[in-house]
């Protein structure tokens, strides 16, 4: 087998089935299996694979096991000496699968690689990005970022960056990831001590630090919806990424950098909720007020994100 094509579901029937006919519509000519690792769904999902997709393997876990763990059952459960992680709520197009598979086949050094994504509306979504390290986040919390014309703020998620030419780049977004087996053999599986975000750019990290490169090419491009399978989870949402940001500073850090990490992350939140709440007041918006009563559950329930013991759904 030469590509495992590996979809991890939660709850995303409709999605699910959106993304599984654009992988057998666009099928890549390599020898190719598709695998739907499902998560306890409850929404007719395993039925609606088993249904539809007869060539689709299913593998059903018996409970909610996170992103990273499924992937890890999908990854030793299969053979192809490489193998793409692709979240259900994309769309491929045209011959992306192929010619990733055909660049990181012929480019032996590259151990990880993505390929342009797009949001709903066409316009391109920033998939590639820098170690969320202690100075990108401060510039985010200032909003420094949205500054035009200063690269040093903006870099942390390239937003400068317009991804029309294949480069080496320290993180790619796990909506889809192609690796080399080889690679994962070697650094080791996903850490399933992230539930849900982080968990690629964690192992990333570790594929650099083996001497592996981590490539954007633009070789195609997919749709990723967005908020598929955490779309229902509110500000829980929010807390499982900063969760997950605490993790990847502590697990590569220490626990210094992750205390300071977490109360710069807690004040960006809590500097939200005071600022839409207050938008709300003088403007009085309704959707200045849900804002800010977003940050205000994310910022009350912040003591959760501090990452104690293995991840698992907040």
């Amino acid at each position: 087998m030469d590509l495992s094509i590996i979809i991890i579901n939660w709850n995303t029937r409709d999605m699910l089935r959106d993304c599984l006919n654009s992988v057998l519509e666009n099928a890549p000519d390599c020898r190719h299996e598709i695998v739907v690792v499902d998560n306890a769904s409850t929404d007719g999902s395993q039925e609606m694979v088993r249904a539809e997709f007869k060539s689709v393997r299913l593998i059903e876990n018996a409970r909610n096991m996170g992103f990273a763990a499924a992937n890890n059952v999908a990854i030793e459960q299969t053979n192809g000496s490489f193998f793409l992680l692709l979240n259900s709520d994309t769309l491929v197009h045209g011959d992306v699968l192929q010619k990733s598979f055909d660049y990181i086949r012929d480019n032996t050094a590259v151990g990880a690689m993505g390929c342009r994504v797009l949001n709903r509306d066409g316009s391109l979504q920033h998939s590639t990005s820098l170690f969320p390290s202690f100075a990108n986040l401060f510039y985010q919390t200032l909003a420094l970022d949205r500054l035009q014309g200063v690269p040093r703020f903006r870099q942390y998620r390239m937003l400068d960056c317009t991804r029309d030419q294949a480069c080496s780049v320290e993180t790619v977004s796990g909506c889809f990831m192609m690796v080399r087996r080889a690679c994962a053999n070697g650094v080791g599986l996903l850490d399933d001590s992230f539930f849900f975000f982080g968990e690629e750019t964690d192992w990333c990290k570790r594929m650099r630090r083996r001497g592996w490169q981590v490539h954007f090419a633009p070789v195609g491009t997919i749709t990723h919806f967005g908020g598929g399978s955490s779309a229902s989870l509110n500000h829980r949402r929010d807390l499982m990424l900063s969760q997950a940001t605490v993790r990847l500073h502590r697990k590569h850090y220490g626990i210094v950098r992750a205390l300071c990490v977490y109360v710069l992350l807690l004040a960006f939140n809590a500097s939200r909720a005071a600022l839409w709440c207050l938008f709300g007041l003088i403007a009085i918006k309704r959707t200045a007020w849900r804002r800010g009563i977003h940050f205000v559950g994310v910022t009350r329930n912040f003591l959760r994100a501090w990452p104690a013991g293995k991840g698992a759904m907040l």
